[in-house]
C-alpha cells in the first residue's frame, strides 16, 4: 500500500506560482497513476489534474487548466504539481492521491494528509 506525503504548500500573492511536491513510498510508484484534489474552507474536495502510470495521459479540472501542470518523477517516486498565475480562489488544501486505475473521472484509493495553499496579498 503506498503512502503519500505532500509539500510546497504555503502563502503566495496573487499571480505568484508554487510547485506542490508529493513523495510516494511503501510501493511500487509507477504501478500507480497519480493525482491531486483541493478542498477550500466550507466546500467539497474537488478534482485538480490526473496523470497515468507511464506520464502519457493528464486529466485537468478546467479551472487550472491552464495554469496548473502535473508531472511524475519515477526515479523518485514523486509526482508533481506546478501551479501559475494563481488566484485567491486556489486558495485550499491540496491532496495527492494515488490509483491502480486509469479512470475518467479519476478516483483514487490512496490519499496523503494534504498541504495548505493559501493565496492573498
Amino acid at each position: 500500500q503506498v503512502q503519500l506525503v505532500e509539500s510546497g504548500g504555503g502563502l503566495v500573492q496573487p499571480g505568484g506560482s508554487l510547485r506542490l511536491s508529493c513523495a510516494a513510498s511503501g510501493g511500487t510508484f509507477s504501478d500507480y497513476s497519480m493525482g491531486w484534489f483541493r478542498q477550500a474552507p466550507g466546500k467539497e474536495r474537488e478534482f485538480v489534474a490526473a496523470l497515468n502510470w507511464y506520464g502519457t495521459k493528464t486529466n485537468y479540472a478546467d479551472s487550472g487548466n491552464v495554469r496548473f501542470t502535473i508531472s511524475r518523477d519515477d526515479a523518485k517516486n514523486a509526482v508533481y504539481l506546478q501551479m501559475n498565475s494563481l488566484k485567491p480562489e486556489d486558495t485550499a488544501v491540496y491532496f495527492c492521491a494515488a490509483s491502480t486505475r486509469w479512470d475518467y473521472p479519476f478516483r483514487p484509493q490512496y490519499w496523503g494528509e494534504g498541504t495548505q495553499v493559501t493565496v492573498s496579498s
